[in-house]
């Protein structure tokens, strides 16, 4: 507890100049550093001649030597950077160890000359322990620079099933984590004591040395009530906002007022304890240090600050802050006040048009890619079924997702090495429950019979696998048979795949499967529309694709969270394994009333 409070100690004594610094720095990282880093990385496809990345080029990319170079500049550039905003809050702390106050401006003067000593060849190793390290292990104690970078679904899913890859990835995970303990206090020692990279991890090895366990703990702790803090303070303040709204009922303008007060109350609050939230990671990582330097009766270097008495330009600052917030509460007021009357109405996310897709059919709750899993798509509602087709031995048009037989059939063979008449009589259904013993494999012909029947469209994903004959002309032809071309769409993770099908015949609607999508993919023209996973979908991207009077398919989206964030986004369709939470999901937000539309603007205002 001694160091918990000590942690808190020093936040509070240069809390001013820390917001400060971190808020301005998080705006700069938004509207100008994040774009010009972008702004380089497109400048590296340009000189390479890429207009988009997908994981089909993304080799060929990354593995060329002038890619390999240009990054790496890139890379120490976002080390400055990143370093330049961990070193300023580490030399205000360090003031604040001292008990003694410093300004903005002398602080980033100071950083600014330290950051220089970083482009030393022998120091440039630190952007491993600032660009890599730091953020890969979620302790809280990366820049406000390095957001965290979703790692796709389909990736972790492989991850999880595959034992090999996973033990490895737990291997790989503390290995950084211990590589990661024994650095921790390596910027400090860079910092405060003028040392090499390489001498700052060695005294960093030998201070923390067994203390890593409570330390690690202690850096978990402050995190801990940092998070639930924050939660429950939003939690409380929502609902506050819509108990009062309910209490006063037709009090319009007293109704305005106490959620507007309440409202930037809570969202002032927030952003506070979000822009403190890297500080007071650091907070603690210097606390420690001073500690484990004290115990070992080490001597302390300090960055010495004088301390000034306020000045009539900071009285200035604060008063025009005070005439800043009233303003900003009685135009808060007005517009508050005019959305409980009406006058105003929140923007409506477009979600009528938003469609489901049963992934696998209702692969939830029935074995995937079976008649019964199509049945139960359309018995729960969904618009669309997304299914794989393979083609067997004889040439038949199966539906099924592996090449291999083995996880649904326990026969482990491949569908190219196998006639329809032996596929016909496999179980594919006991691998998920005795129940379903007598699913069979359906052929694409009977699918497209039931959709046509059923009224319900189909998302029908092509597998190649190379031994195919006419793959594409036959699923082509199956489909015409059916009349069906202006239900469905022939979807595939190889473009080339899609080129076929528009060669064969232009007018079928295509569809590019990805799992990673990054540029100007729209210049992908035989793709109609775009499947790509969650993880990759982002508002540039969700306009640039409907520019082109094209359509996004967001995938696997399981989760109210991840679903609730794509209609966010605006997709077109939510490819998911639980139809009824996505429909619910779509029926909640239909179903918003005003308050609770403005309870979720200031939760997303908050978290944005």
């Amino acid at each position: 507890m001694k160091k918990v409070k000590k942690v808190m100690e020093m936040i509070k004594i240069n809390s001013k100049t820390l917001i400060i610094f971190e808020s301005i720095f998080k705006l700069c990282t938004i509207f100008l550093f994040t774009p010009f880093f972008l702004k380089l990385f497109n400048l590296i496809m340009d000189i390479r001649g890429y207009q988009y990345l997908t994981l089909e080029n993304i080799p060929a990319f990354f593995l060329n030597p002038l890619t390999i170079l240009l990054l790496l500049i890139l890379i120490l550039l976002m080390m400055c950077y990143t370093l330049f905003d961990i070193t300023t809050i580490i030399i205000i702390l360090d003031s604040s160890w001292n008990n003694k106050k410093i300004k903005t401006i002398d602080a980033v003067r100071i950083s600014l000359k330290k950051c220089q000593d970083v482009i030393r060849i022998k120091n440039i190793p630190m952007a491993f322990l600032v660009l890599f390290l730091i953020p890969f292990i979620p302790i809280g104690i990366s820049s406000s620079f390095i957001s965290t970078i979703p790692i796709p679904e389909f990736i972790l899913e492989y991850i999880v099933k595959n034992k090999e890859w996973f033990c490895f990835a737990i291997a790989l995970f503390l290995f950084f984590t211990i590589l990661l303990l024994k650095w921790m206090y390596a910027i400090h020692y860079f910092l405060l004591e003028n040392c090499s990279f390489k001498e700052a991890r060695r005294k960093s090895k030998v201070l923390g040395k067994k203390k890593h366990i409570k330390d690690v703990f202690t850096l978990f702790l402050i995190q801990l009530i940092n998070v639930l803090s924050y939660i429950l303070f939003l939690m409380l303040g929502i609902t506050l906002i819509l108990f009062l709204d309910h209490v006063l009922q037709k009090e319009l303008l007293l109704k305005s007022i106490t959620t507007t007060l309440i409202g930037s109350f809570v969202l002032a609050t927030s952003l506070l304890m979000m822009v403190l939230a890297t500080p007071l990671s650091y907070a603690t990582i210097s606390v420690l240090y001073y500690f484990h330097k004290i115990e070992k009766q080490e001597k302390i270097n300090h960055i010495h600050i004088e301390e000034k008495g306020e000045s009539k330009e900071n009285r200035r600052i604060k008063k025009g802050t005070i005439v800043l917030c009233t303003i900003a509460f009685i135009v808060g007021t007005i517009f508050t006040y005019r959305i409980y009357t009406g006058e105003i109405k929140l923007p409506k996310k477009q979600i009528d048009s938003i469609e489901i897709t049963a992934h696998r059919g209702a692969s939830k709750e029935y074995p995937e890619n079976t008649m019964k899993a199509f049945q139960g798509a359309k018995e729960f509602g969904a618009d669309w079924i997304e299914l794989d087709v393979q083609q067997t031995k004889d040439g038949e048009i199966i539906v099924m997702h592996d090449s291999n037989l083995k996880r649904t059939t326990g026969i482990n063979k491949y569908t190219w090495e196998v006639l329809y008449e032996e596929i016909a009589s496999l179980d594919i259904g006991s691998f998920l429950s005795d129940e379903f013993k007598e699913e069979k494999i359906p052929l694409l012909k009977e699918v497209l019979t039931f959709a046509k029947e059923n009224g319900i469209k189909l998302n029908i994903e092509l597998k190649p696998n190379g031994n195919e004959i006419e793959f594409e002309k036959q699923v082509i032809t199956l489909i015409k048979e059916a009349k069906f071309e202006e239900n469905c769409v022939i979807a595939s993770q190889i473009y080339s795949v899609l080129e076929n099908v528009k060669k064969e015949d232009s007018n079928i609607t295509t569809l590019y499967v990805m799992s990673f999508a990054y540029g100007d993919i729209t210049k992908l023209t035989s793709a109609d529309h775009f499947s790509i996973e969650a993880s990759s979908i982002t508002e540039n991207l969700v306009k640039r694709i409907h520019k082109e009077n094209k359509k996004i398919f967001a995938w696997t989206i399981n989760t109210e969270e991840k679903m609730q964030k794509m209609i966010d986004l605006k997709v077109d369709n939510l490819i998911t394994d639980n139809i009824t939470l996505a429909k619910k999901t779509l029926e909640k937000n239909k179903s918003k009333n005003g308050i609770e539309e403005y309870t979720e603007w200031i939760e997303n205002k908050i978290k944005n």
